[in-house]
């Protein structure tokens, strides 16, 4: 795979995409362009959430909620309309992730998107408890039982190397508030340009979609 947009692109990314704009009401490209840009930034955020024992073990318990269940039927999930609690599901999960930096993060992705914040926070809503779904299975596949393992899952998620350092470093400078949209140019560039990587978001996204 070259980039997360060709995985956006191919038939079985738009499932998500499509479903994601139809339940929300906003055009497949915007969502598109910025699932791209959200989905590292939210990697990152439970990336440092797990850096400590407390946020590790919050993390562990979260997944063991989520246990890949929502990704048995994603056609049959947004074909019905999305349920009020996959809404409240991933807004508590996005409170709980970004915490205070929740409006930071939709303010930045709202710049770059041209939605408004609320229109953002409904897009990541929907997509959050499919991620976390993901998550939940990937770690229940790996059998991963402490902090240490979650950490390693989420920085092979993002990439790993040199390259999810910096990455990861654009995303603290955002999560703390030091940053603003700008930010997430250089993290969507990195996504885009880490093509041929399993590991990497890419794999998150191509294993979510069965590629």
């Amino acid at each position: 795979m070259s980039g997360i947009l060709d995985l956006l692109n191919s038939d079985l990314g738009k499932t998500l995409v499509n479903g994601v704009a139809g339940s929300t009401g906003q055009p497949t490209d915007k969502t598109s362009s910025l699932l791209t840009m959200a989905l590292p930034v939210l990697m990152g955020a439970m990336k440092r959430n797990a850096a400590t024992p407390e946020g590790a073990a919050g993390l562990m318990g979260a997944l063991e909620k989520h246990d890949g269940s929502i990704l048995d039927n994603l056609g049959g999930l947004f074909g019905g309309g999305v349920d009020e609690n996959i809404m409240q599901d991933g807004a508590g999960i996005l409170g709980h992730v970004l915490g205070g930096s929740k409006d930071n993060v939709a303010n930045a992705l709202a710049q770059k998107s041209g939605m408004d914040m609320g229109d953002v926070m409904k897009v990541l809503s929907v997509a959050a408890p499919i991620v976390m779904g993901y998550l939940g299975k990937q770690k229940r596949q790996s059998n991963i039982s402490d902090q240490n393992g979650i950490g390693d899952l989420l920085g092979g998620l993002l990439g790993g190397g040199a390259t999810a350092g910096k990455q990861q470093s654009l995303i603290e400078s955002l999560l703390d508030g030091n940053g603003d949209g700008s930010i997430l140019d250089d993290v969507a560039g990195m996504v885009l340009n880490s093509g041929g990587k399993k590991g990497g978001l890419g794999g998150l996204l191509g294993g979510l979609f069965g590629r």
